[in-house]
């Protein structure tokens, strides 16, 4: 008996779905999009005349903020795992984060000849990348898409951060629009609430006057 008991456990177990990690909606917003080249406006912090390699470089960086922030901004949903996933990432992906951080330092190094002009510029483009996925009224858009990227960029061989990025940034860039439960259709209610009538006439000592006033609302 205990053995049939199992077996069908067990049958169940394998038939049955399995749920989604941190499913905040019954459907979730769809917020796929093309691939990215890294220059799109409105898409990414302008990189004027970089090259291929560095507006890759400017992705992968974009990619990795993004990721920064959802691990920090996120922890409201520990099941995420946004930190620890982040963490991750920094370890498996080393390398190719800090090549793309030396490129980028050599692009603004190349832009503005002062060496502390091209700090100062590069920091001001760190802070720009990173404040450009700060977002309020989308937080559950953005961290469970962030949570996924991240997880999918635990398993991107090393050294393919920058595919990752190409293809998943506009998806990340969608989630910063509130979106809601894509399951059910809203509706809007049309509920009215009737108020007196506030009209001097109708009023006498802190009291409506119904016989001055027989249409009370």
């Amino acid at each position: 008996m205990w053995r049939s008991i199992f077996l069908l456990v067990m049958a169940i177990g394998v038939i049955a779905p399995s749920p989604a990690t941190a499913q905040f909606f019954m459907k979730n917003p769809d917020f796929s999009g093309e691939p990215v080249r890294g220059d799109e406006p409105g898409l990414f912090v302008p990189l004027p005349n970089a090259t291929p390699d560095e507006l890759r470089a400017g992705m992968v960086w974009s990619l990795r903020a993004a990721l920064n922030v959802s691990a920090l901004g996120c922890d409201f949903a520990p099941i995420l795992l946004t930190a620890p996933t982040y963490n991750a990432v920094l370890a498996d992906h080393r390398a190719e984060l800090a090549s793309s951080f030396d490129r980028l330092g050599k692009y603004f190094a190349r832009m503005n000849k002062a060496k502390a002009k091209a700090t100062t510029e590069f920091d001001k483009y760190q802070t720009r990348v990173y404040s450009s996925f700060t977002t309020v009224y989308a937080q559950y858009n953005f961290c469970q898409t962030a949570a996924m990227v991240a997880r999918d960029a635990i398993f991107t061989p090393r050294g393919e951060l920058n595919k990752l990025a190409e293809n998943r940034l506009r998806e990340i860039r969608n989630s910063l629009v509130a979106r809601g439960e894509q399951r059910f259709a809203g509706r809007n209610s049309m509920e009215t609430i009737a108020v007196l009538r506030m009209d001097p006439i109708c009023w006498k000592n802190d009291r409506f006057d119904y016989r001055k006033c027989p249409n009370a609302y």
